[in-house]
């Protein structure tokens, strides 16, 4: 108890405090609810927000490291701020699934009332069309469980839910319909009852997603104090360890700073699900804060995406890709023929479709390299497998000669000089110790935090580097956290189908 008063004493959330009448039925009208942020938050016409739905997604974190997404935790505020750190969450949500129920947890930032609304009356609407509800769903948590409630108020103007519903809807391929939950709650023994009402929906055909922002207006670098702080907390998935996160954040004076976390109802919510499920990993996705993007780093909010996933039961490693001699040489030719009419034109060619096979089509991640004379000249990649192998070749052919920070932009003459090379990336499976690594087989993964950093499996070949020089070179120059960091790191591995032009040349 006296850990809880003292969690209320340091949780300043920032929303007017109004009481309102709540209201337990339907009404027999029918009214969605339009967008009333549209226009601040995020662009109010359909092809500028889808745009800027698309620069977003391509500036986020591809990085996938898991399947069987069940929850994602991800920031509400205005899309110029927190866009990035939020598709980051999103782009780890498997785009062609159909899931039954799409929950929306946000908490309230103008009313307090008891308990959660659902919204049952109509639909959601945004500028790029409408978003159901299963309002079926809706009125059975209202009419079988006092926990929830309608409040029109609660809706409103509530933007924190809101802003979730185009990410939705530009990411996902199939037809999904939401239950949007607003908390108002403000005390834990009513967020643990949220938790048991929901938890038998808590499963893999069900998504879940929580909107929250995380430290409001302490300078930057207490920001990046008080964030880690609390984001490791919830990476811990204990309710208790959030609480004492908030407890210390606020014990430690940090000038300015308001709260920790502003959608804490929501998060605890969630983590009264999850926290005794041996089967569930958190992962950290993306981190930045306001500063980041104004330059302001006087007054920031801090922003993470994190992810809940049930743990893998099977080496999906294990599954062989093959393709044959043809196909590499039609993806070696599509990432060439990519770079230069990109370096003259500055538009990516349209590829041939009589050109791509079924494997071509198959969703992998992939790295394109350049070699000229024998030295790198570029090499980008992306773990993810969201699009298919041909898509992701050509997008990151154009990044490898145009995006590599280590090198200049390549010049359409040098590509006479320059020999490509593909590797197709297996799926990255954790390791609990180095000794499984295979030098020359595996490519290594390190995170630690929200550091990170990767080498391709010819890495090992090309330097002669021993396993520790492999991971200490990794940890330092490719994630950033010293020489030994990759002893307290997560490390996982993966294993590549690499071709390049050279091979095939020799092979005819």
């Amino acid at each position: 108890m006296k850990n809880a008063i003292k969690f209320f004493h340091y949780l300043l959330v920032i929303i007017f405090i109004v009481i309102t009448i709540e209201c337990n039925s339907q009404s027999d009208e029918c009214i969605d609810r339009e967008p009333v942020v549209a226009g601040s938050f995020y662009p109010e016409n359909p092809a500028q927000l889808k745009t800027y739905l698309e620069s977003l997604f391509a500036q986020s974190e591809y990085v996938k490291t898991y399947d069987n997404v069940l929850a994602v935790i991800v920031p509400h505020a205005g899309y110029v701020y927190s866009g990035k750190v939020a598709a980051s969450g999103y782009n780890q949500i498997d785009p062609d699934k159909e899931y039954d129920n799409i929950f929306i947890i946000a908490s309230s930032h103008r009313v307090m009332f008891n308990g959660a609304s659902v919204y049952n009356l109509g639909d959601y609407i945004t500028p790029l069309g409408k978003v159901a509800v299963n309002k079926e769903l809706a009125d059975k948590l209202i009419r079988e469980n006092e926990i929830f409630v309608f409040n029109q108020d609660a809706h409103a103007a509530e933007h924190s839910l809101e802003v979730q519903l185009p990410f939705l809807q530009y990411k996902m391929n199939k037809d999904f319909q939401i239950v949007p939950i607003v908390t108002g709650t403000q005390t834990l023994g009513e967020i643990k009852k949220l938790a048991e009402v929901l938890l038998p929906y808590f499963n893999e055909n069900n998504l879940f997603i929580v909107s929250t922002d995380f430290s409001h207006y302490p300078d930057y670098n207490n920001a990046l104090i008080a964030d880690k702080k609390t984001g490791d907390a919830i990476l811990s998935n204990s309710v208790v360890n959030v609480i004492n996160a908030i407890n210390w954040n606020g014990s430690a004076n940090f000038e300015n700073l308001v709260t920790s976390l502003c959608g804490w109802p929501s998060v605890l919510t969630l983590l009264n699900i999850t926290e005794k499920n041996p089967d569930i990993q958190v992962i950290h996705v993306d981190y930045q804060n306001s500063g980041d993007v104004s330059g302001d780093k006087s007054r920031v909010v801090g922003y993470h995406s994190i992810v809940f996933a049930k743990k893998k039961t099977q080496n999906m490693s294990q599954t062989k890709f093959i393709l044959s001699d043809h196909e590499k040489q039609n993806l070696l030719e599509i990432a060439r023929t990519t770079i230069v009419e990109y370096l003259e034109k500055g538009k990516t060619p349209v590829i041939d479709k009589s050109l791509i096979t079924k494997a071509m089509e198959t969703k992998c991640g992939a790295f394109v390299t350049l070699h000229k004379k024998g030295e790198l000249r570029g090499c980008i990649g992306r773990f993810v497998a969201d699009e298919p192998l041909y898509i992701i070749v050509q997008k990151m052919a154009v990044a490898a000669a145009t995006e590599d920070s280590r090198f200049t932009v390549v010049k359409n003459e040098e590509m006479h000089d320059i020999d490509l090379e593909i590797s197709v990336l297996t799926p990255l499976e954790k390791i609990e110790s180095v000794d499984e690594i295979e030098m020359g087989r595996h490519g290594i993964y390190i995170k630690k935090g929200f550091s990170s950093g990767t080498f391709l499996p010819q890495v090992a070949i090309e330097t002669g580097w021993t396993k520790e020089e492999f991971l200490g070179y990794c940890a330092r120059n490719k994630a950033g956290i010293g020489w030994e960091g990759w002893k307290e790191a997560d490390i996982y591995i993966y294993e590549a189908l690499i071709f390049g032009e050279k091979e095939i040349i020799n092979n005819k």
